[in-house]
């Protein structure tokens, strides 16, 4: 092909293509020397070369984070910092490693990640890998409404760049998704091939890719990258890979036993560069080719945080590759002036995002809250701050929401994944202190604010000992937050010795009233963040069968309220999900009647404003109510621990008989059911007493109802169970109350005369029967 000729890249880009700038010289050398030969007058001056510096910025994982958030500059900015640098040298080109939609915020997400799309063409971006999350909404979405012009069929349009993947293979006689792009710069052409993660059957749903196979990467890239160089004269290429290196450290980056590394090491030499992807880390490295020479591997980590800029020198004669520079730019320290066009998307996009946000999804019969403490100041000393180390309703009704979402039996949830409580409409919204009558609706927007990251449900394999390990790490000493709780779903539920060793604090775990055992596997799910090991929670990184479930959090939520809230009012759930237990040094083995239990309770109570919390706790043994015990629910001031709700329990153990083997806490307003094992020894059956009385004095025919009053007591304390009572041709069974008494009422006796009345109290696990026998008269009148 000639140069400055037309070549179609992919169906909607046309792009300028060039001959090889390796081989120019070589061929200006052949055609010279076969015809200078008959000409021996003529003479040729040496060539000059003129090196000419090509950029390439480098993006992936952008998510659609249009907004400005922590450590995000948000889209107008980021805008500013490309058309900044790219009007420092005009030999720019923005390239991606996938990831741009998808997974995005609601802004975004609502609008089918239009305005991300908006502002990406506004961006100028020239090619993109394909991600796994450019196929969420499977194949179809992808080629015909994505990457599709503005047509009839796709109104809004789509990506004004190309998307690449040597290693899809599409369905028969389908050719939508080009191998690789190429674009001339100041006469150097520029190839750039592109891959997918080739774990994509497993992060996006398998009927949304039907009829896709997912190659090797290595194979694909090294076979493109060659027919580049051969046939379309590139003299640099470029791979953008959706796939990325496990951490930042550049020495460990090419260990051949990780995907990565394999990656890193197999691409050959006519790979320039690797701009890669998916995992979210941002680094800036540069490794050796496999034969000779060194190449940057890089990452922008995520979000529009930062940019990778690659300066090849490439000498204008023989198209080598002389030279590169290259560095990671983060744009949250520099400064740059936003671009107006794409703050106007931004805008436009957030106007009507709240429009649609304004869509009610359900309703709700309280508030769902973040926990507190107290953070006074001297100008606020009743002020307030989020506790991330506290139990909370919302916490936990989040992780249900993404236990039911992807139907598994386990879910966690991370406290800084929740950036608002979840209260529905105010009655006021006008008002500076808002007002709430529950129940009341909740809309798209207060859901999506709740969880604002929009973040990717994971689904995983753990055993029993995994979940020990990451309940451990909600410990986290020397943090600035040393200890981060956990939301977990309906079900789950555990306790903890808060003055045990680092590593030693989490007692029983249990799953729906069972046990949980260290050497079974359970289903769990989490939020990409944390699944990936955010928040130091490594456990998860240690799980298996990982799978993208391809739902946002948000999504999840959308769909439960419509479940769940549509016809009666979503309530939260005020009942702990992890106590914490601390029995005394001295505690015996095991416990006998008269025997003293002692154990201190701690985070028995949510701390939200307005949440329910209990006042006293009703303790339950051998089948039957033995006492109660106070519950203190202060909370201390810079508590940044699930301490607040404690109770110092002290309960004398009643007769019993066999061998109970626990003792159980119930709150009555929370619905917190806390049950201990507890050892006892074995007891044999008490002698029980029983007095008979009978009302009135008189018993007169065919009017009165005459009431025989019971009572039972076994080693001095009132007994517990049912009493069988026959006379006067009459059988009553009645039950003791909690005093041992009960009231067995008759019939108007119809007979004249003396009257016997015998029970019998049926004994229970501690106490044997005993009878007796009452008699009275029967008068006229």
């Amino acid at each position: 092909m000639s140069p400055g000729s037309l070549t179609q890249k992919g169906p909607y880009r046309t792009v300028f293509s060039t001959p090889s700038r390796r081989r120019r010289g070589l061929i200006s050398a052949s055609v010279l020397a076969l015809t200078a030969a008959p000409l021996a007058v003529l003479t040729a001056a040496p060539a000059q070369a003129a090196p000419v510096t090509v950029t390439i910025l480098g993006t992936n994982d952008f998510h659609g984070r249009l907004l400005p958030d922590r450590d995000i500059p948000g889209a107008a900015e980021y805008a500013g910092a490309v058309e900044q640098l790219r009007s420092e040298n005009p030999n720019t080109l923005f390239a991606a490693a996938g990831d741009l939609i998808g997974a995005t915020t609601f802004e975004s997400f609502i609008q089918d990640d239009k305005p991300t799309i908006d502002v990406l063409n506004e961006m100028q971006l020239d090619v993109s890998a394909v991600g796994n999350h450019e196929l969420d909404k499977g194949y179809d979405d992808l080629v015909n409404r994505v990457m599709a012009p503005e047509s009839e069929a796709n109104p809004r349009g789509g990506a004004e760049w190309q998307y690449v993947a040597a290693n899809i293979d599409e369905p028969a006689g389908a050719d939508l998704i080009p191998p690789s792009y190429t674009q001339d710069v100041a006469g150097v052409t520029v190839g750039f091939v592109g891959a997918v993660t080739e774990d994509l059957p497993s992060l996006v749903s398998p009927d949304g890719i039907e009829g896709l196979t997912v190659t090797d990467i290595v194979d694909a890239t090294n076979a493109e990258a060659d027919r580049l160089v051969a046939e379309e004269g590139a003299d640099l290429v470029v791979m953008l890979v959706h796939e990325g290196a496990p951490a930042t450290d550049c020495t460990t980056m090419a260990d051949p036993d990780t995907a990565f590394g394999a990656i890193v090491n197999g691409v050959d030499d006519d790979v320039d560069a690797i701009i890669s992807g998916h995992t979210h880390l941002a680094y800036n490295c540069a490794l050796p080719k496999p034969t000779a020479g060194t190449r940057p591997v890089v990452s922008a980590g995520q979000y529009g945080a930062n940019l990778n800029k690659l300066d090849f020198v490439v000498d204008d004669v023989t198209g080598e590759v002389s030279g590169v520079t290259q560095s990671l730019i983060n744009l949250n320290t520099a400064v740059y002036e936003p671009d107006a066009e794409v703050a106007a998307i931004v805008e436009t996009a957030r106007i009507e995002g709240d429009e649609l946000g304004a869509v009610e999804l359900g309703e709700i019969g309280g508030a769902f809250k973040r926990a507190e403490r107290p953070a006074p100041t001297t100008e606020d000393p009743d002020a307030v701050a989020e506790n991330r180390g506290g139990e909370s309703t919302l916490g936990n009704e989040v992780a249900e929401v993404q236990r039911w979402a992807t139907d598994t039996q386990i879910a966690f949830m991370n406290p800084g994944g929740l950036r608002a409580d979840m209260v529905g409409n105010p009655v006021d919204p006008e008002a500076e202190e808002p007002v709430f009558d529950y129940p009341t609706e909740l809309t798209y927007k207060q859901a999506a604010v709740v969880q604002p990251f929009a973040n990717t449900l994971i689904t995983m394999d753990m055993t029993g000992a995994q979940l020990k390990t990451l309940l451990e790490q909600q410990w986290q000493p020397g943090q600035s937050r040393p200890f981060l709780k956990l939301g977990v779903s309906d079900g789950f539920e555990y306790t903890y010795d808060p003055a045990a060793a680092q590593g030693e604090r989490i007692d029983r775990i249990m799953l729906d009233g069972q046990e949980v055992a260290a050497d079974e596997t359970y289903s769990v799910t989490a939020n990409s963040f944390i699944a990936s090991g955010g928040d130091n929670f490594a456990a998860f990184t240690q799980a298996t069968n990982k799978r993208d479930s391809g739902q946002v959090d948000l999504e999840a939520m959308v769909d439960y309220m419509e479940e769940f809230a549509s016809s009666s009012p979503l309530r939260p759930d005020f009942a702990q999900r992890a106590v914490g237990v601390d029995w005394p040094e001295d505690a015996p083995s095991s416990y006998g009647t008269g025997d003293t239990v002692s154990v201190d309770l701690s985070s028995l109570a949510m701390t939200g404003p307005g949440d329910v919390q209990d006042r006293a706790l009703r303790i339950l043994f051998a089948g039957k109510r033995i006492g109660s015990t106070p519950v203190d629910n202060t909370v201390a001031d810079n508590q940044a621990f699930d301490e607040s709700g404690t109770a110092s329990v002290e309960v004398v153990l009643p007769r019993y008989a066999g061998n109970p083997s626990q003792i159980t806490f119930v709150g009555r307003r929370t619905g917190t059911r806390l049950t201990l094992p507890l050892a006892t020894r074995t007891q044999s059956k008490s002698s029980a007493t029983m007095t008979l009385g009978v009302r009135p004095d008189r018993v007169v025919r065919d009017r009165t109802r005459p009431r025989i009053i019971v009572r039972v007591r076994a080693d001095g304390e009132p007994a517990a169970g049912r009493v069988l009572l026959r006379g006067a041709g009459q059988t009553v069974v009645t039950k003791l109350d909690d005093r041992g008494r009960a009231v067995a009422r008759f019939a108007p006796i119809r007979s004249l005369g003396r009257k016997t009345v015998r029970a019998r109290y049926l004994g229970d696990d501690a106490t044997r029967e005993v009878g007796q026998q009452i008699s009275f008269r029967v008068f006229r009148k």
